[in-house]
């Protein structure tokens, strides 16, 4: 037999812990997907100027540095928008790469010299992108089965 929910007790919820409490103070956008994008290419390549000023064109810290990139827009881009984040992502990798690489001769030069990077450095491409597809996916598994459970509640 089931007990009227007005007559069952108020549930109290457990303290959050310090950590939790420190992670909701943290800024919490929600990004249209053209503003995800944006948001990454622009991250990206400033990243990598600045990158070229202080390390001299490091593409290992580019990489390590794209990694939070891409959490960062898989995390804040809104549910609506979740398929833009791991668009965005591999097209900022390349935006930023611009200052990055190298090329000499011209216009043709620099596009072969990025063609060059995108191929040596596609491992840290294809961490970062799986990294957003993986938030993607599992935040819109959450947003499917919450919608599930409110049919199921209102039905």
């Amino acid at each position: 037999m089931r007990v009227p929910r007005a007559a069952r007790a108020p549930r109290t919820a457990a303290p959050a812990s310090p950590l939790v409490q420190a992670v909701r103070r943290f800024p919490n956008p929600r990004l249209t997907g053209l503003g995800s994008g944006l948001f990454c290419a622009a991250s990206m390549f400033a990243l990598a100027c600045l990158d070229q000023l202080l390390f001299g064109a490091s593409f290992v810290v580019y990489g390590l540095l794209f990694q939070p990139v891409c959490v960062l827009t898989a995390v804040w881009v809104r549910r609506a928008d979740l398929v833009t984040a791991v668009v965005a992502v591999p097209i900022a990798f390349a935006v930023g790469l611009l200052p990055l690489a190298d090329g000499e001769g011209g216009f043709l030069g620099r596009l072969m010299g990025l063609v060059t990077a995108l191929a040596m450095h596609a491992g840290w491409l294809y961490g970062g992108t799986l990294a957003a597809g993986v938030i993607v996916t599992v935040r819109k598994a959450r947003m499917m089965s919450r919608r599930a459970a409110q049919r199921r509640r209102t039905a």
